[in-house]
């Protein structure tokens, strides 16, 4: 069983915001495999279902970004979830807005959700797929920038991001991550 989380923060002023990029990669997940994210447990919003023959738990945690890692941890020992099975979507401000990139394995650089990921899971041994959204203006404070609602333009292409990302995903589930890397990144 995968566990897919998406890393966003949980209330409506935060929908269409570059830091809400992992909701909407579960969203379309969750839309193009007919799974519901309309459970609760563990301050989360999810879905289980089957994407590509393989049982997938789909997460939104609900606990507001910096605390995303409380969710994923609770989760993953109730379910007994192994390391090699945990995908993290999250924004990068370090990527080119619309790219996508997937690690094997890192840390959490200044992202302050994958930061509590990294401390709940007590290591770094579970997949990534990281969502470009660029940088701010040198004069833009990040926490506006990665919160401030996206224009139309910026919204189209990290919509094929969005597409990308599940396409990524599943070739993880089906292929391996190595293969995964090898095409995406």
């Amino acid at each position: 069983m995968y566990l897919i989380v998406g890393l966003g923060n949980p209330e409506e002023e935060y929908a269409n915001t570059r830091h809400n990029i992992g909701f909407d990669v579960i969203n379309e997940l969750a839309k193009n495999n007919k799974i519901e994210i309309d459970r609760k447990k563990y301050n989360s919003l999810y879905g289980q279902g089957n994407i590509k023959g393989e049982k997938v738990i789909l997460l939104k945690p609900q606990t507001y970004m910096n605390l995303s890692g409380v969710a994923v941890r609770d989760f993953k020992k109730f379910f007994k979830i192994e390391d090699n099975k945990v995908i993290i979507i999250h924004d990068d401000i370090d990527i080119d807005v619309g790219k996508v990139k997937i690690r094997k394995i890192g840390g959490a650089g200044t992202h302050n959700g994958m930061k509590s990921v990294v401390q709940e899971l007590g290591g770094k041994d579970f997949y990534r797929v990281r969502m470009g959204i660029g940088k701010p203006f040198i004069t833009q404070d990040l926490k506006d920038f990665v919160l401030e609602k996206i224009d139309k333009e910026t919204r189209q292409i990290l919509d094929e991001a969005v597409c990308t990302a599940t396409k990524a995903i599943e070739d993880i589930m089906i292929n391996g991550i190595d293969h995964a890397m090898n095409q995406y990144n």
